[in-house]
């Protein structure tokens, strides 16, 4: 066999540009891993390729951002996987049914943990975790806002920043997303389907004194971004690290200055460029499973097949906890 399964699309746009589309298996070459693909995650990333929003190098373009399998061959100098070992990695194309990847972007799976438990909290989980220490440094008594707290991020977030000691304010659009982010131990409830003035005199009630949050985490973007500059406390971090709306506007950086906020836009990779960076906190967000602090939550494996219906239930955000391939 000298064929996989990939998806594919050949110029943006929406779900109607997926391809399921025949391509080469990679080579082993020198330093790579090739890996027989299980399950792959979906993420807003995806989308934002697919779309437009972030731009691709080529076209046509293979999908996928992570998975997890099972190593089928290691190429000359690789030390540290052999084949029949469970895998997960991170790294373009993941949707595709082999994929070769250097060493730095592959991580053991710990028994008990399963292979698309691993496929659905790599890239959230870190992302989450990075965020938590590095964006803004959760400290033990802090007290902050998660946008979208019952998606597959928010989720994370919610139970690591406990984990790390805060309170959390949680938001989301329904009494049933809500309910989800209690049980994974949200402290405090807002549904912000009732607007900004609304949703903001919530969260600032629930301060000490009214005066904000320590930080706010947000991958809403556009329909949330100016109740958060409301809600932060003097000195405040807001993180927008996603699209669900749509994009930020432009503003005025000067805006800032009313309250010495601080406005980081990360992205993961820019937190786990090097292999000591990847290892670091992919061991610590499993640790983090091990010790029953955080539950992998998946919202529905879709069959390979069906990824222009997991693309549509992302974006309609109808989901909660992850979606997954099954490769």
């Amino acid at each position: 066999m000298s064929t996989q399964k990939a998806v594919q699309f050949s110029k943006t746009g929406g779900t109607e540009v997926l391809e399921i589309n025949q391509i080469p298996i990679p080579k082993v070459g020198p330093g790579l891993v090739l890996i027989k693909a299980a399950y792959g995650g979906v993420n807003y990333i995806d989308t934002y390729f697919r779309s437009g929003l972030y731009p691709t190098p080529s076209l046509p373009h293979t999908l996928g951002s992570e998975g997890a399998g099972i190593v089928e061959a290691v190429g000359e100098g690789v030390s540290k996987f052999k084949p029949g070992e469970r895998v997960v990695y991170y790294g373009s194309g993941c949707y595709s049914e082999y994929i070769a990847l250097p060493e730095k972007v592959i991580s053991h799976i710990p028994k008990g943990l399963e292979l698309e438990q691993a496929a659905a909290v790599l890239l959230q989980g870190l992302t989450a975790l990075t965020m938590l220490r590095e964006s803004y440094e959760v400290k033990k008594g802090d007290t902050i806002l998660v946008h979208a707290a019952a998606g597959g991020t928010g989720l994370v977030l919610v139970q690591l920043a406990k984990a790390l000691g805060a309170t959390v304010i949680a938001t989301a659009s329904t009494d049933e997303k809500l309910k989800l982010a209690k049980e994974h131990g949200a402290d405090h409830l807002v549904n912000y389907s009732g607007g900004e003035e609304q949703w903001v005199k919530e969260v600032l009630g629930l301060t000490k004194d009214g005066e904000g949050v320590e930080a706010v985490y947000d991958g809403v973007g556009k329909a949330t971004f100016e109740g958060d500059l409301k809600v932060m406390k003097r000195k405040g971090s807001l993180i927008s690290f996603g699209n669900a709306s749509g994009a930020v506007d432009p503003f005025k950086i000067n805006r800032l200055g009313d309250k010495n906020l601080k406005l980081l836009r990360p992205r993961l990779f820019g937190y786990i460029a090097t292999q000591e960076e990847f290892d670091h906190y992919t061991q610590e967000l499993f640790g983090y499973i091990e010790m029953d602090q955080l539950k992998v939550n998946i919202h529905k494996i879709y069959p390979l097949e069906d990824v222009a219906q997991a693309h549509q239930d992302l974006e309609g955000r109808v989901t909660t906890g992850k979606l997954v391939l099954k490769i």
